[in-house]
């Protein structure tokens, strides 16, 4: 026995690990970089680039539900964006009934989190209870019912809080901006960022660190053996489904503080912008979703002010130009 364990140690260290392919980093910091001169200002780039890092920080927060889900369960979910529509919305009843005399209040922004990210889970359990699990494995049917449940979802949105735009006003003590030279710093982005970033931890430690992550890992690349083991993979799958829909509603709140404003169609409008994102980075990939957002982000940004006809399209040439260098995406699952 005393051999075994030696051979099988030194076996373990002969096999080679994958490199980190900085590449797609490289692009990311490059973006930056090349956008500097064209601007011409200094605190102009700055206001920019942060802008835009905070905005694909929470379009991150958005897709990574999505991501999380077709990643583990294979599921094209067409219908995320309801559970975006339904968070943003909750956070308009949440802080209308935490609004102090001056208006809305930072611990009405953090309850309309929690309550968004615990009403868009429950919905995602219905949701995968009806809708989404007779058609596992179908990804013609996922498409067109999901799309389905979309509709029906932002219909009865419309039933609850009405068709009309819902004002979403920061609390003042979340409005303006520090001054970092000549550069504005807007404080609700700051916070947003650190959500998206915590969220972003999270989600790496959960699915790289634990043995919940293992196991659902596991059970993406062998079902029947993870249950074999006494394990019920199909509880641990329905888990992740209320996960990503917990976090689309978060992303829903964040993304509303940032328009101040919701529709019900907002679901539908980020949608497209999402699914950019996520083939961006590679289906199924947390951490090219990650950069993908970034990447998106800033693009929109810098696009936006220097060409805005331009901004329209900016991210579907940004997509085109990256399925020309990468036809899977910037970090594809299968080469992991």
């Amino acid at each position: 026995m005393s051999s075994v364990a030696p051979a099988a140690s030194a076996a373990a260290q002969s096999v080679p690990r994958a490199a980190f392919d900085w590449r797609p980093v490289a692009l990311l910091l490059a973006l930056p970089l090349l956008a500097w001169p064209l601007l011409g200002s200094g605190s102009t780039w700055l206001t920019l680039t942060f802008a835009g890092l905070t905005m694909g920080l929470i379009i991150f927060v958005i897709a990574s539900g999505l991501t999380l889900v077709f990643g583990l369960m294979d599921v094209l979910n067409f219908g995320h964006g309801v559970f975006i529509a339904l968070g943003a919305f909750m956070a308009t009843s949440v802080m209308g009934w935490t609004a102090a005399a001056d208006g809305p209040t930072v611990a009405g922004v953090f309850a309309s989190m929690l309550v968004a990210m615990a009403v868009a889970g429950a919905a995602g359990l219905v949701f995968e209870r009806l809708i989404v699990r007779p058609v596992y494995g179908l990804h013609l049917k996922q498409i067109l019912i999901t799309m389905g449940g979309m509709i029906v979802g932002e219909e009865l949105i419309k039933v609850i809080w009405g068709p009309q735009q819902v004002a979403l006003p920061l609390p003042q003590d979340l409005r303006g901006a520090w001054l970092v030279g000549e550069a504005a710093i807007e404080r609700y982005r700051v916070l947003a960022s650190v959500i998206g970033l915590v969220v972003f931890a999270a989600l790496v430690w959960t699915l790289n660190r634990t043995k919940l992550g293992l196991l659902i890992r596991a059970g993406v690349q062998d079902r029947s053996m993870v249950e074999a083991l006494g394990y019920r993979i199909r509880r641990l799958f329905v888990g992740v489904f209320v996960a990503g829909s917990a976090l689309a509603g978060l992303g829903g709140v964040l993304w509303g503080l940032y328009q101040q404003s919701v529709i019900p169609q907002i679901g539908a409008q980020v949608n497209v912008l999402i699914f950019i994102v996520i083939i961006i980075g590679g289906l199924g990939s947390t951490f090219g979703c990650f950069v993908g957002a970034l990447l998106v982000g800033l693009m929109a940004n810098y696009t936006g002010y220097l060409a805005p006809k331009v901004a329209l399209f900016s991210n579907i040439a940004l997509m085109v130009g990256v399925l020309l260098w990468r036809p899977q995406g910037l970090y594809p699952v299968a080469n992991r």
